[in-house]
């Protein structure tokens, strides 16, 4: 469950190289919380990522 209800950001995925160059995959999560936020009068609770917490995005 890593997916922002807002913005729609999900996992990302990819390979990480270490110093010797030894390629593995990865996957890389957005920062989502649980928080309640109020919408049109009506507050609900919700997973948002935190860039749209600090950007107070609120359009659903």
């Amino acid at each position: 469950m890593a997916k922002c209800e807002i913005c729609e950001r999900g996992q990302k995925f990819g390979i990480q190289v270490s110093h010797s160059h030894r390629r593995s995959n990865r996957a890389w999560k957005p920062n989502v919380k649980k928080t309640k936020m109020t919408i049109d009068g009506v507050t609900r609770r919700m997973f948002v990522c935190t860039s749209c917490m600090r950007s107070n995005k609120k359009s659903v």
